[in-house]
């Protein structure tokens, strides 16, 4: 007969069950990087109250979400660290590790960036103006342009903003002879637009518009949108607002990274930023008509007169950009090169898109302005 086996002391016991659930809870237990969080400091060139800093804090909280304690983006408005229009150079230096603005706002570095986002675009809207970029030719010919500079960034563009208003006024302009002599803020190429139109063009950042209209200093302005403009404060100052112009009809926002610090990520943390930019680029372009079509209508509770640019206007702009544009094109090689890939892009893209895109003005007006019955 086999000799019963004797019991366990039951510390030994213990002992071994307790070592056994440390096993299995470790086997349970997701593993978490214990690496050293990565911080990086961001600044907008948005003003705090600004819907585009509220874009720039969304991308931002992408970003962090998605990279767990690994990598931790601060974003702090315009002017915290440096001005608005000095952006592009501090990322460059490392005095900022990225941030968030509009390529425009580089132009006085090279005319060939205000093609990111001013004009008539050949004709394309904002969304193919992004296609372009990432599918035409444009990201490699902007890396073309930031390298001949001696720029060492890693540039982002996303969010494709609706067409922005010809600005706010004093007196509402009914034609091109009454923009001559106006004191008007622009940026970007549409500098040069609203000069041929007669305008004395002062391009003030974002926070200073306002104060300036309130002053006197200047007599009209664009900004962007409806959110926008009524956060800053226009509706305060100006009580006529011009819809619809080509001075900006094809913009998106740039997110920046210092290269040095960029390339220094892992990979999994630069695909984290990669697809954060794709999912804020769609995001941000949602929020836009909600938080647009609401603040649209909270400016005209406002008192805020809402008036269509006039078609010879518009047509004005057209004929200005060209003249503007071939000018730069004769100057600049880059410029040239990169007029003609958009205007290849968009003679192909345009063709599709217009005849394949059914007239949804139509829809819209037969269910909320149906024409009167005879």
């Amino acid at each position: 007969m086999t000799e019963a086996k004797k019991p366990a002391p039951r510390r030994s016991f213990l002992k071994s069950t307790a070592a056994g659930a440390v096993g299995v809870g470790a086997l349970a237990t997701p593993m978490v990087s214990s690496a050293q969080t990565v911080a990086f400091r961001f600044q907008s060139t948005w003003p705090a109250k600004d819907i585009f800093h509220e874009y720039a804090n969304d991308f931002a909280k992408k970003v962090n979400d998605m990279a767990g304690n690994r990598l931790k983006i601060e974003v702090l408005p315009s002017g915290s660290v440096v001005p608005a229009f000095q952006l592009l150079d501090a990322v460059n230096k490392g005095t900022l590790d990225g941030g968030h603005g509009v390529v425009a706002y580089h132009y006085g570095k090279n005319t060939a960036l205000a093609l990111w986002g001013s004009g008539p675009a050949f004709g394309m809207d904002p969304n193919m103006v992004l296609a372009w970029h990432y599918y035409g030719g444009g990201e490699a010919m902007l890396k073309e342009i930031y390298k001949s500079l001696n720029i060492d960034v890693v540039s982002f563009l996303y969010g494709p903003m609706p067409t922005q208003p010809l600005g706010w006024f004093k007196k509402p302009v009914r034609t091109v002879a009454d923009m001559k002599g106006l004191k008007f803020r622009t940026v970007g190429l549409a500098v040069d637009v609203f000069k041929e139109l007669g305008t004395a063009v002062n391009p003030l950042p974002g926070g200073e518009i306002v104060p300036a209209l309130d002053r006197g200093l200047i007599d009209a302005a664009e900004f962007n949108n409806a959110s926008s403009d009524r956060l800053l404060g226009f509706p305060d100052v100006v009580k006529n607002c011009m819809l619809q112009s080509f001075h900006q009809s094809g913009e998106q926002f740039e997110i920046l990274f210092n290269k040095t610090k960029y390339d220094a990520l892992p990979g999994e943390l630069k695909a984290v930023i990669d697809y954060s930019v794709q999912a804020a680029s769609a995001d941000m372009s949602w929020k836009a008509i909600q938080r647009n079509s609401q603040d649209y209508i909270e400016l005209k509770k406002a008192k805020v007169n809402f008036y269509k640019t006039p078609d010879p206007i518009l047509r004005a702009q057209l004929a200005a950009w060209d003249k503007v544009t071939t000018a730069k094109a004769g100057e600049n090689p880059l410029f040239k090169k990169i007029l003609d890939s958009q205007r290849a892009f968009a003679e192909r893209a345009g063709s599709w898109q217009n005849d394949y895109m059914v007239d949804f003005k139509m829809a819209w007006n037969h269910y909320f302005r149906p024409a009167k019955k005879a």
